[in-house]
């Protein structure tokens, strides 16, 4: 099991946006919110694209049970 989910609610963004950070379709983040696993390159895609949004993760944050962070404030401009 993995924390898609979470995360990107924790980021704000919608499916759509956030396939776009992965580089995939809005259908695998759906697919992958419903239990279909997180592929490894794609929890890499995820933990930079969460980090352009101010989210710092890890890989203990996507497939463990880390709790997730704080959200920081990212200036953009």
């Amino acid at each position: 099991m993995h924390n898609l989910k979470p995360i990107r609610q924790l980021l704000g963004v919608t499916q759509r946006a956030m396939a776009e950070g992965l580089g995939c379709t809005q259908g695998n983040i759906g697919n992958y919110e419903k239990g279909q696993t997180l592929p490894p390159d794609a929890a890499r895609n995820l933990i930079a694209f969460s980090a352009t949004l101010g989210l710092v993760i890890s890989y203990d944050h996507i497939y463990g049970g880390a709790l997730l962070p704080k959200r920081k404030e990212v200036a953009h401009g």
